[in-house]
């Protein structure tokens, strides 16, 4: 056998796991006695593991309730979800691909700005049904110390009722930076508001709002030492969103 005889099918296959046993045999003789195809092969499996490393915790997120069943008609936040996707994604990933080749480096994981990441997950969990949230808000105590576990830090879930909100509870999301608290609030008349908390480089400037418009969902995000807040919503209007979001600030910050 000679390596023109092992195709780029062959490797990919055999890195992959997904080679019959016999064409596995053949390709393990061959990458045994030439060093050059077997370094090849090693650049294939070092590619596939760091693609792995990057989209795992993606992979490792539930199903919504809603994928498991095909006749459901699609939701309108999956398409919110998607065109925020689609767009960060085309971005992130091109100035990721760019630097690592600029630099000659193995492609690192990017963390998506906390605006993109906090519109994705109130676009793909809001307008859930059942169940809308991981845990209630008549396990509060639990949940708040659950997430302070998870994030290293103790976590707070404001109190909203005085701006129209109740909070509905609560999840842990991942994301490249590390776990994620995911906040519901929900007002009388159905609306819901979610709050993103996640873990980032200390901000060593004036902690200040930012607002960004994400697809159809409104933000408003700030770094208070270690932790980034994102308020999204996809109904209140951004001076709304921006009483809420002052609400929310005093609370953590009385």
């Amino acid at each position: 056998m000679n390596e023109a005889r092992i195709s780029e099918t062959d490797l990919q296959a055999f890195v992959d796991g997904r080679l019959a046993e016999a064409r596995r045999t053949e390709v393990e003789a061959e990458l045994a006695a030439n060093a050059e195809l077997a370094a090849r092969l090693e650049a294939y499996r070092a590619h596939s593991e760091a693609l792995r490393a990057t989209f795992q915790p993606v992979l490792e997120e539930p199903v919504p309730v809603r994928l498991l069943d095909a006749t459901r008609p699609r939701r309108r936040g999956w398409a919110i979800a998607a065109a925020v996707l689609c767009t960060v994604l085309g971005g992130v990933a091109g100035w990721a691909i760019s630097e690592a080749t600029r630099s000659e480096a193995p492609l690192q994981r990017v963390a998506a700005p906390l605006p993109v990441s906090a519109a994705i997950a109130h676009a793909v969990y809001s307008p859930e049904v059942r169940p809308p949230v991981e845990v209630g808000a008549d396990q509060e105590a639990h949940l708040v110390a659950w997430l302070s576990k998870r994030l290293g830090a103790p976590v707070r879930a404001p109190k909203l009722e005085s701006v129209g909100y109740r909070l509905m509870g609560g999840r842990l999301l991942p994301s490249e930076s590390g776990p994620v608290a995911h906040f519901m609030y929900q007002s009388d008349q159905g609306r819901r508001i979610t709050l993103y908390v996640r873990t980032e480089a200390p901000d060593h400037g004036e902690t200040a709002f930012r607002y960004a418009d994400e697809g159809d969902v409104r933000v408003f995000y700030w770094v208070d030492r270690s932790f980034g807040y994102a308020l999204s919503s996809a109904d209140a209007s951004r001076e709304r969103l921006s009483e809420i979001a002052n609400a929310v600030y005093r609370q953590l910050n009385p």
